[in-house]
């Protein structure tokens, strides 16, 4: 029977459930604050150039996302490109991301080489996350590495993303991260990134002119203001002061606007979601006259920095300018949120201009700041037992973001294959 089904959020996990309930039959309707589809991978107009407000890139893993590219008919767009990691440590560029630039890593004894090594290899070939998620993260890679490997690898990536949070994350969730990127390796020496011809916005896009040529509505600038339920059943949505029936709903926005977009769910579940906590972004785009390195991801370890590491995109996805996403992460209530855009600006114009000291200011074109309140969760141990079922005690009502393909990041090819679950959940 077909069904009249609300989605909130067209970032690509609400698209990728609208997707499947056309192509099921059912009449997806999704409503969207923004003014355009994509949330996190939504394009801008940077000075000409049409470009994702934050990074994105593709690993030969990503298997939802390469499927639903040829279901699209737009595999053809994709590209796969041989891509170098650095690593600045000690005011020096050096080589980073295969045995022999660890070897010839200028900063750590070779016992500490050996067992961080040893430690990512293992991490690579580890299919079974469950008994790392109740563990905390930075204890497990210090008992692995050693101090001396965390202190030079690994302390200021969790400083300066997680700050006061950074004593209290999952391993599991940090397993997920070094896997990936470790299985993007063609072979134990080269990496092999992809990106699709357009960016993402070919295949927003794309799934958007399918959502819509399979019955389906996509209604941008149109915030639900909150869900209704009635004798323990969704009725509906209240959009712009107007009451509109559905026989479900499906939600995809950031968890921390549950509460006040469904306050009639039990006290126990609006606690939970209120519990969940999330690192915000601030991300400053560089186009700029030429290269800062050679690298895509370049790590950082510079007291002088307060930033993890960089991503050169133009080192992947050639552009006829120079592209580097610069993200600053913190807690959102942290007081450094607030600052004005221009101070972020100063700091990746000294950044940069120290890292290669060949740039002039003539050579930075633009720069742009992009902003995300709830850019990523807070994953502790035990993160998704605490979280309420997507399937919520209410008949009629799914309530899912990034936060539910724990321990995996939050990555299209991820929200792609969890949206598409949700909808067939919905339906079955």
């Amino acid at each position: 029977m077909k069904q009249r089904i609300a989605v909130l959020g067209a970032g690509p996990m609400g698209l990728a459930v609208a997707y499947q309930l056309a192509r099921d039959g059912h009449q997806p309707i999704v409503f969207e604050t923004d003014d355009r589809v994509g949330g996190m991978t939504a394009a801008f107009d940077f000075s000409g150039l049409t470009i994702e407000r934050y990074y994105h890139f593709h690993c030969i893993s990503d298997h939802a996302f390469l499927k639903i590219l040829e279901e699209l008919g737009i595999a053809d767009k994709m590209r796969w490109v041989e891509t170098k990691m650095g690593y600045w440590y000690q005011d020096r560029l050096q080589p980073w991301g295969n045995p022999v630039a660890l070897l010839k890593f200028r900063g750590l004894s070779l016992v500490a080489k050996f067992r961080y090594g040893l430690h990512a290899f293992l991490s690579t070939q580890r299919n079974d996350w469950k008994p790392l998620d109740p563990i905390e993260a930075t204890n497990w890679i210090k008992r692995w590495v050693g101090a001396e490997a965390y202190e030079v690898l690994w302390r200021r990536l969790f400083d300066y993303k997680f700050y006061d949070y950074a004593n209290n994350l999952s391993a599991a969730w940090i397993w997920s991260r070094i896997r990936r990127i470790g299985r993007s390796r063609y072979n134990l020496f080269r990496e092999k990134l992809g990106y699709l011809e357009g960016g993402s916005e070919t295949l927003l896009q794309a799934m958007r002119a399918a959502i819509e040529a399979h019955g389906g509505q996509i209604r941008l600038k149109s915030p639900a203001s909150q869900v209704i339920i009635e004798e323990g059943k969704v009725r509906g949505l209240e959009v712009a002061g107007q009451t509109e029936i559905f026989d479900k709903v499906i939600s995809t926005i950031p968890l921390p606007y549950v509460p006040r977009l469904i306050p009639d769910l039990p006290p126990d579940i609006l606690e939970r979601f209120q519990a969940v906590k999330n690192i915000a972004v601030v991300c400053v785009i560089v186009k700029l006259r030429k290269a800062v390195t050679e690298n895509f991801w370049l790590n950082i370890n510079d007291p002088e920095m307060d930033i993890p590491g960089l991503v050169e995109y133009t080192n992947l996805r050639r552009l006829d300018r120079h592209i580097v996403y610069v993200p600053f992460y913190m807690p959102g209530e942290h007081p450094k949120f607030a600052e004005p855009d221009q101070a972020f600006h100063d700091k990746v114009r000294r950044y940069l201009k120290k890292i290669n000291p060949g740039l002039i200011d003539e050579d930075f074109i633009a720069l742009h700041s992009s902003r995300y309140r709830y850019a990523q969760p807070i994953c502790d141990p035990g993160y998704l037992d605490r979280l309420p079922p997507a399937a919520l005690p209410v008949k009629g009502l799914w309530v899912a973001d990034t936060s539910y393909y724990y321990p995996e990041d939050r990555g299209i090819s991820e929200s792609i294959d969890f949206g598409r679950s949700l909808a067939r959940q919905a339906t079955a």
